[in-house]
């Protein structure tokens, strides 16, 4: 049947509002479509990598992880997506409560009112969608819509921007953003700002968080030890599971493969590089803390279950003791095997003095029932070995451990260096290590290769596992003097 031109026409207006329909339902469902609908221009469908983002975000508020860490490239979208993620969220969940952090409260406000002004937007064409029409129930209340402070109709508070200086005392949160906190090159390397931030994110932002609440952290991997890196080293031993999003924008140096070509292209990667030189542009684009590049043990350590642990030869301790000032007492208690390999089985990693870690040696060296126990004697280490073998012989009335002590002549940071790559192919470390000894880990995994070190108690001492296991170690002659007076005493 021949449809007229009205027939025609509201048969089409029929189909647009079908289809258009079909886009909102779709846009409540799927966060991808979602962001599709809203930013059309940068959600494209090619761009896998948004694909993948957005799934992370939508899997993560379903999942029963607490913290998401989120390390993306600069203008790849991921504060942009953070945006939308919250619009969503709020718009499927209008009492829901939001606070963003950054390194200033104008970024936090400038990324609350980009938020408020998608809710707030009206129409201005027939056929356009705004936010409303995606989400009718979500409207800013009236005389409540201030950039760094706002609600829902319905709610108290739904959004809070706020910064390490500022404050969210008193307010609780279902869903708390971090958008980089570190403000560039030099607080990324001041570690009393580091620390100021682990404070902030602890001591306030952190309980601030609702019962099942979410945590999303938006960095620049600048350091180690920086927001991000204190969340992966210290917040799983607290109970706390993470998620962990890492996007590099070059994937392949030699096929030249990136990211996303049309955000950065090789070319444009490469002139960047240059301008900002290799340290900088790896923080920035690849993810790669700075004090990372050119870590000694880049590549970490191997580790073990106790379920796999092997049979041993014997039970040994390497012991450096701590010399003066702030360095620290690094004493291994390891197994060693059949090919020579070490099984790290305690550790003793302090700056306490001496009066502390010799009761605390003795205990260790017999609870681990060792058999041989080497002390460097270099500053005093021969008079602690000595304290130690009385201190056994008189607690425990044994002799099962042998303790010797030795000289070390050679240059410290050339074994370090020279047994690394033994080191890091036959020292296993128990599962988990870095949250039993975490100032062992910070200091073992912060080494570098070239330049000063402020601790190398650590690597040291591991250095020593290497070299007792090729026997490379010689009691020292007064040792040897010793044990044949006593020889001669006894005759």
């Amino acid at each position: 049947m021949k449809m007229d031109k009205l027939q025609k026409y509201r048969y089409l207006k029929e189909l647009k509002q079908l289809k258009r329909e079909k886009l909102l339902r779709k846009a409540r469902d799927d966060f991808f479509s979602y962001c599709q609908l809203i930013v059309p221009d940068f959600y494209k469908s090619d761009r896998q990598y948004l694909l993948k983002l957005c799934s992370e975000f939508e899997e993560f508020i379903q999942s029963d992880d607490d913290i998401m860490l989120l390390n993306v490239p600069p203008r790849h979208g991921k504060s942009l997506t953070a945006g939308r993620f919250v619009e969503w969220e709020l718009g499927r969940n209008p009492k829901m409560r939001v606070a963003t952090g950054s390194y200033n409260e104008d970024m936090a406000t400038d990324f609350s009112k980009e938020v408020r002004d998608t809710i707030a937007e009206e129409r201005v064409l027939d056929d356009q969608i705004v936010y409303t029409d995606i989400f009718p129930k979500a409207k800013l209340k009236h005389g409540s819509a201030a950039a760094k402070r706002w609600a829902l109709q319905g709610a108290k508070l739904s959004y809070l921007a706020t910064s390490p200086g500022g404050s969210a005392t008193g307010k609780g949160f279902d869903l708390l953003i971090i958008d980089d906190v570190i403000k560039g090159i030099m607080e990324a390397m001041n570690e009393n700002e580091l620390q100021k931030h682990w404070d902030w994110f602890t001591k306030q932002m952190l309980s601030r968080v609702e019962k099942g609440g979410k945590i999303v952290v938006i960095m620049t991997r600048w350091h180690s030890k920086d927001l991000a890196g204190r969340i992966i080293e210290e917040m799983p031993a607290m109970g706390y599971k993470l998620r962990t999003v890492i996007m590099k924008a070059l994937l392949n140096d030699e096929t030249q493969e990136m990211l996303c070509p049309d955000v950065l292209s090789f070319d444009d990667f490469v002139k960047k590089r240059a301008a900002m030189g290799p340290a900088i542009a790896n923080a920035n684009y690849q993810q790669e803390p700075i004090d990372q590049k050119g870590r000694l043990y880049s590549e970490g350590f191997k580790e073990y279950e106790d379920s796999d642990m092997p049979q041993f030869v014997r039970i040994l301790a390497y012991t450096d003791t701590a010399d003066e000032g702030d360095d620290s007492h690094a004493m291994y208690i390891f197994g060693q095997t059949t090919n020579n390999q070490a099984y790290i089985l305690d550790v003793l990693y302090t700056t306490d003095d001496q009066g502390i870690t010799r009761d605390i040696t003795v205990d260790k060296l017999e609870e681990n029932s060792v058999n041989l126990a080497w002390f460097e004697s270099n500053n005093g280490g021969n008079g602690y070995a000595r304290s130690v073998k009385e201190k056994i012989k008189a607690k425990y009335k044994t002799n099962q451990t042998v303790i010797k002590w030795f000289h070390q002549s050679k240059n410290k940071k050339a074994r370090i260096l020279t047994n690394a790559p033994w080191v890091m192919e036959n020292v296993f470390f128990p599962k988990g290590w870095q949250h039993r000894w975490p100032e062992l880990y910070n200091d073992l995994m912060s080494y570098q290769r070239q330049g000063k070190n402020k601790h190398d108690d650590a690597p040291d001492a591991l250095t020593g596992i290497a070299e007792v296991c090729a026997n490379k170690l010689r009691e020292s002659k007064q040792a040897k003097k010793e044990k044949y007076q006593r020889l001669r005493n006894m005759i």
